[in-house]
């Protein structure tokens, strides 16, 4: 087993957090397969390029063949269960699902559009993954909840264990898997191989939740009382949560200038909100590394693809999206492509290998238990 390599990280865990929001809003305004392509393409760049060996960096090709297997069972749906008659591949037995439960047809006729059409969509899925398996591979976890406003520290924690889970799991499976390998002596023995790796795998997740737990109820997690600033920080909460929601009717409504003014209103107490809760909290922040100038201008160079994709979509380019009917092959437009180069800004400065602590920056490359981020 390989040990993690330590390096310093160029870039700020936020700002690959913008970075896949970038990316990920690339992919929904350009679904086209060519783009989404692409997109994956530079999340895959950017794992080669900016993640340290260990079981983060393996959890990118888990995720995206779990993307692969999202997309696959979405295709066998839709492809048993719509139906238009029109390029029909093949017809199949057909059953209709009693009422109670939709009364729609299974099977029939298999349609080229509907199989082409959802594996576009799927592919879409698939990109959307990659892009968070790229940013759980690259960005420091407790460096994010350390980031984060003292609003959103439980609730970063508690997005930080989930976002390790698939990683903590392979990890799990390589250690169960050598630790057989061990036992027999090299040799592959088949059988009971399952029963052999589920349940060490099953027991040191159990072990990481009990810890998890005991850390986190030995420090008093949640118990503390709710202080004035983070009550009226709820209701600010609560108004901005029904102002968005007035704002999503009168865009329904075609009122634009009421839904404009009425989410403008919504954004300020959404704000009004974490202020309040943050000044309000008595935590403090425990080597707290604040963004680079340099941090910033990777963020925003980065939010330009979207930008500059939603203004090709505005102007009416034909190939961000395609569409199966009438059939013909995706088209490759170089405005567009050229709209994804920001996302290869991170490759501007790369990852170097450190030994120890840099007391200058703090960067010390250690991925945590999550009971040391309570």
């Amino acid at each position: 087993m390989r040990t993690p390599s330590a390096t310093h990280r160029p870039w700020h865990s936020a700002t690959w957090l913008i970075w896949a929001l970038a990316a990920a809003g690339s992919v929904q305004l350009a679904p086209s397969p060519v783009y989404v392509a692409l997109v994956i393409g530079i999340a895959w760049l950017m794992v080669e390029t900016h993640a340290a060996d260990g079981p983060y960096r393996r959890a990118f090709p888990a995720l995206v063949l779990l993307g692969v297997i999202f997309a696959s069972v979405r295709v066998v749906i839709a492809a048993l269960t719509t139906h238009n008659g029109v390029d029909v591949i093949v017809t199949l037995p057909q059953a209709t699902t009693p009422q109670i439960l939709g009364g729609f047809t299974i099977g029939g006729t298999l349609e080229a559009g509907v199989v082409l059409s959802s594996l576009a969509s799927g592919f879409t899925i698939v990109g959307m993954l990659a892009v968070f398996g790229a940013f759980n591979s690259i960005a420091s976890h407790y460096e994010l909840v350390q980031s984060s406003p003292r609003a959103f520290h439980e609730l970063g924690l508690i997005t930080t264990v989930a976002l390790a889970f698939v990683p903590a799991t392979i990890e799990s499976v390589t250690a169960v898997r050598e630790a057989d390998m061990a036992r027999t002596g090299g040799r592959k023995i088949r059988r009971g191989r399952l029963i052999r790796m589920i349940v060490p795998v099953l027991e040191r997740g159990m072990e990481r939740a009990i810890a998890l737990s005991e850390s986190m109820d030995s420090r008093g997690f949640g118990n503390a009382p709710s202080a004035r600033a983070e009550r009226k920080s709820g209701w600010c909460g609560l108004a901005a949560l029904l102002v968005l929601g007035a704002a999503f009717v009168a865009l329904v409504g075609r009122a634009p200038a009421t839904a404009i003014a009425l989410s403008l209103l919504g954004a300020f107490l959404l704000i009004l909100a974490v202020l309040l809760s943050s000044r309000g909290s008595a935590r403090q922040r425990y080597r707290h590394i604040r963004m680079a100038t340099a941090d910033w201008l990777l963020a925003g160079v980065s939010l330009l693809s979207p930008l500059l994709l939603g203004f090709v979509a505005i102007v009416g380019n034909d190939s961000l999206a395609w569409y199966a009917s009438p059939l013909v092959w995706p088209t490759f437009d170089p405005v567009v492509a050229l709209c994804l180069v920001p996302l290869l800004a991170p490759l501007l400065r790369l990852p170097v290998p450190m030994s120890g602590i840099d007391v200058g920056t703090g960067a010390y490359e250690h991925q945590p238990d999550m009971a040391e981020t309570t």
